[in-house]
């Protein structure tokens, strides 16, 4: 064999232009659009709401002349949040980030790291609060499955957008779904059936709005893992096999009903969506600098009767 060999020309170093992370795009959440956000100055306080029951009452009378009119009002009630905090930190030691070899960023994946943990966090915590059954005025599992050939989607979010519009007077405009749903949706006979003459694109989000009527539909596809550090890792996805449907205020204003609205303290810090903070300092007693993610929010449900939730739409 001739000397040298080609392993003893070379020694294997760690390449520099590629690296395996699993990070999650931040369009996989919808916690942070769901509903219009509200910058709130304190962690938790009141806000006013309106009889709805008066104001949908017809109390018009007729007036004879020279005679008063018919007197009315209307009643107010409060109802309160609190934002939780939330906060988690990733520690460097002084002698790992000397000693990092390109391409790693201990810092810069701390901070990656630690939003994407966020992400999920608010994702969950969304979920739990707004996306489940005894949340909204109604739910409803329908007689036949959306995965099965016979289904009628189209029909069933008629009937859910009519029972909003009916108990509230305001028409559904936004329909968030999982993507277990979503991907029975787009392979439906009832969805495809409608546009197989008149599209070749594949069904999307988009399309599934206007088939729906709706302005925006929102998919969840975020992933989370829900065992301890160190564990077999158990993966599931967030939005599990649920959809929504509901009314949601293009802005948040006084006197402006919806479904919910996402209350989130400034006193936490600027950032995106939900003002998230991240910091980093010195732990000189530890030799090693701390990166902190935190955030302050209260996904909060203002009005159930604007929501019509679909539980368990698809098989599993």
């Amino acid at each position: 064999m001739p000397n040298p060999t080609s392993q003893d020309v070379h020694v294997n170093s760690i390449l520099t232009n590629m690296s395996v992370a699993y990070m999650q795009e931040s369009f996989a959440f919808v916690a942070s659009k769901a509903f219009p956000t509200i910058s709130v100055n304190k962690q938790s306080d009141k806000y006013f709401t309106y009889s709805q029951a008066d104001f949908f009452r017809d109390q018009v009378q007729p007036r004879a002349d020279g005679t008063q009119s018919a007197g009315t009002g209307y009643s107010l009630s409060t109802e309160t949040y609190s934002c939780t905090n939330y906060a988690l930190h990733k520690d460097i030691g002084h002698l790992t980030m000397a000693n990092s070899d390109s391409p790693l960023d201990p810092l810069g994946d701390a901070t990656r790291f630690l939003s994407q943990q966020m992400l999920i966090k608010q994702e969950r915590d969304w979920a739990t609060n707004c996306f489940a059954t005894s949340v909204w005025g109604t739910d409803n599992t329908p007689s036949t499955l959306w995965s099965a050939a016979s289904s009628t989607p189209i029909a069933n979010v008629e009937t859910a957008k009519n029972t909003v519009l009916s108990n509230t007077g305001y028409l559904p405009n936004t329909m968030i779904m999982s993507y277990k749903v979503f991907s029975a949706l787009v392979d439906n006979d009832d969805i495809t059936d409608r546009i197989k003459y008149t599209s070749s694109d594949s069904v999307t989000a988009d399309l599934l709005a206007k088939l729906f009527g709706l302005d925006r539909i929102l998919v969840m596809s975020g992933t989370y893992n829900s065992a301890a550090e160190g564990a077999t890792a158990s993966y599931a996805q967030i939005g599990d096999r649920d959809a929504l449907v509901c009314y949601v205020a293009p802005t948040a204003g006084l006197m402006t009903p919806s479904a919910g609205y996402s209350m989130v303290w400034s006193g936490v810090g600027g950032g995106l969506g939900t003002n998230t903070a991240i910091s980093q300092f010195e732990m000189p007693e530890r030799r090693a600098t701390r990166v902190e993610i935190e955030s302050a929010w209260d996904f909060k449900v203002v009005s159930s009767a604007l929501g019509y939730f679909f539980s368990n739409p698809v098989a599993a």
